[in-house]
């Protein structure tokens, strides 16, 4: 990825929703398998408040089990922020553990955090273990793991800038992500220009059908009330369909 591809404030605006949102949107939108391209195992969010965050991948495989990577390439640490630097922000490091579903050592704690924020990062969804959970918060570095961890053991990058596989999930370079404490989502890029109106749309839609036809028969025989959201389902399925040329069932 050679250049960031939705401006500033568009980020922004998807950032103010959260990610099952997000995905309704892409979903209306998209030409790809809406199974896919979000975590299929659990996530946990430790800095949940602090909202939702979006950013570009940056991606590294890590073996902390292994004693052997840091003696490999003893250069690795440099050369692979000298890959994080070079790509532009926002970012969101994806860091594939080849120990899970065990957690050997953490990726992640007070420095690595810091370091990884004067860079440009954001955050970091890893299937491994995270550790300062406090000071990571402090540098304003979100992350989504699988669990706490108390050591480091032999954390250290061994392969950047590939494709890696995270909660059941393949995450490729440069792809943009959405998460929260939901889970997280990537976004094809042929779908990336067209998500933010999709995520505004279907939102409002909800809003104006589906919602007010459930609130608004709330009390009244079951019958009536069944009617009215089935009425509302349609109106909201005919609405993406015209907008979208989207099929599915709502």
């Amino acid at each position: 990825m050679s250049e960031q591809r939705l401006a500033h404030s568009e980020l922004l605006k998807l950032k103010r929703w959260n990610t099952p949102t997000i995905y309704n949107g892409w979903e209306a939108i998209t030409k790809h398998d809406i199974t896919q391209g979000f975590n299929m195992e659990e996530t946990r969010d430790y800095m949940p408040q602090m909202g939702a965050m979006i950013g570009y991948a940056v991606t590294v495989q890590i073996e902390p089990s292994n004693s052997s990577h840091p003696k490999t390439n003893p250069n690795a640490w440099n050369e692979y922020r000298e890959y994080v630097a070079g790509i532009p922000g926002p970012k969101i490091v994806v860091v594939q553990d080849l120990d899970a579903p065990r957690v050997i050592g953490a990726f992640w704690g007070e420095v690595n955090s810091n370091i990884h924020r004067a860079l440009g990062c954001i955050g970091t969804i890893t299937d491994g273990g995270i550790r300062d959970v406090e000071e990571m918060t402090n540098a304003g570095f979100k992350a989504l793991a699988r669990r706490l961890c108390v050591g480091h053991a032999y954390s250290a990058p061994v392969r950047w800038n590939c494709e890696v596989e995270v909660f059941g999930c393949a995450v490729k370079p440069g792809q943009l992500i959405h998460a929260d404490k939901h889970g997280f989502i990537t976004i094809p890029k042929e779908d990336e220009m067209r998500l933010l109106e999709a995520a505004r749309f279907m939102d409002d839609n909800e809003c104006e059908t589906l919602i007010p036809a459930a609130r608004g028969s709330s009390g009244k025989p079951a019958l009536e009330l069944l009617q009215a959201i089935d009425h509302a389902a349609g109106q909201f399925g005919i609405q993406v369909k015209r907008k979208y040329g989207n099929s599915g069932e709502w």
